[in-house]
């Protein structure tokens, strides 16, 4: 059920000075928690679905999600 994904691995970490993400164990880390977060994203997604939630709302009420998580470090 998990198809492969090309562009996961393609993934270019930026520091806010717009350079590259270049220590190994950050970037491990960084891609470990994305991979987390996309199992555990596929799984609520295929539970909506055999609930017979509509596909798109499902996409929507997620990307709205991704939307509202604070930055804790943001400097007002």
């Amino acid at each position: 059920m998990n198809k492969p994904n090309p562009g996961r691995s393609n993934i270019v970490w930026l520091q806010p000075d717009g350079l590259p993400v270049s220590c190994e164990e950050k970037l491990k880390v960084l891609n470990e928690n994305l991979e987390e977060i996309r199992q555990y994203c596929q799984e609520a997604f295929t539970d909506a679905l055999l609930m017979g939630c509509d596909e798109e709302k499902v996409r929507r009420v997620f990307e709205a999600v991704v939307r509202s998580i604070e930055n804790p470090y943001k400097k007002d």
